[in-house]
C-alpha cells in the first residue's frame, strides 16, 4: 500500500502542475481537463488514505488535488470558462 500512497501524491503534483498551466492567459480551458483529473485523484487519494497504513502521502495527495480543483474552478469562473 505504500506504492499507492506515493501514486496519490504524484497524482496530486500532476494536478497542481496542470492547474498552474491553466492559470496562464489563453490556456484557461485546460482546466476543463484538469478538474476531472484532479477529482479522480482526490477520490483515489481518499480511498488510499482509508486503506493504507502510510496515510501521510495520501493525505498530501488529496490536499493537492483539492487545491487544484478549487483554484481551477475559480479560474474557470473568472475567465468565463473560455480564457
Amino acid at each position: 500500500m505504500g506504492l499507492l500512497s506515493i501514486l496519490s501524491l504524484v497524482w496530486g503534483v500532476l494536478a497542481i502542475l496542470g492547474m498552474a498551466v491553466g492559470i496562464i492567459p489563453c490556456l484557461g480551458s485546460l482546466n476543463y481537463l484538469n478538474i476531472p483529473f484532479a477529482v479522480f485523484g482526490l477520490i483515489f487519494s481518499i480511498v488510499v488514505t482509508v486503506l493504507s497504513s502510510k496515510k501521510e502521502l495520501a493525505v498530501a495527495g488529496s490536499l493537492l488535488c483539492g487545491v487544484a480543483i478549487f483554484i481551477g474552478a475559480i479560474r474557470l469562473v473568472i475567465g468565463f470558462g473560455i480564457f
